[in-house]
């Protein structure tokens, strides 16, 4: 997995393999833990299931993501993936709020780091094209 990375042209702004091994499971816990909530209340039917929608369709874009990049070593639905990462946490943040602002105040970490991710996961693509 690392071999492939470190065969793509990467821009400037590319941070080492390593960081990424450092920033994800910090993002995990968070996710786990307001996810885990919001999955939490919709089963006591607290929330309306269509807040749950965007978290649920957040985690599997999520985790198709390595596969994507990394097995398949398609950078180019690597690319739409990591978009619909981006959109359904934008959505997600938006659809929880009204409900509970903390929910949403805790995915501003995970939020910029896939803001970063995605002019990241972008750059690559153009640069390997």
């Amino acid at each position: 997995m690392q071999s492939y990375y470190a065969t793509l042209t990467k821009p400037f702004f590319a941070p080492p393999a390593s960081i990424f091994g450092i920033v994800w499971p910090i993002l995990y816990t968070i996710i786990a833990i307001t996810f885990g909530y919001v999955f939490f209340l919709t089963f006591k039917k607290e929330l309306p299931v269509l807040v749950a929608l965007p978290f649920i369709l957040n985690l599997i874009f999520n985790f198709a993501f390595t596969p994507l990049q990394f097995s398949l070593q398609n950078l180019l639905l690597a690319t739409i993936d990591i978009l619909l990462v981006l959109g359904t946490l934008i959505w997600a943040m938006i659809a929880i709020y009204q409900y509970n602002p903390l929910i949403t105040y805790a995915q501003i970490p995970y939020l910029l780091w896939v803001v970063f991710a995605t002019v990241l996961q972008i750059s690559i693509t153009y640069l390997n094209w």
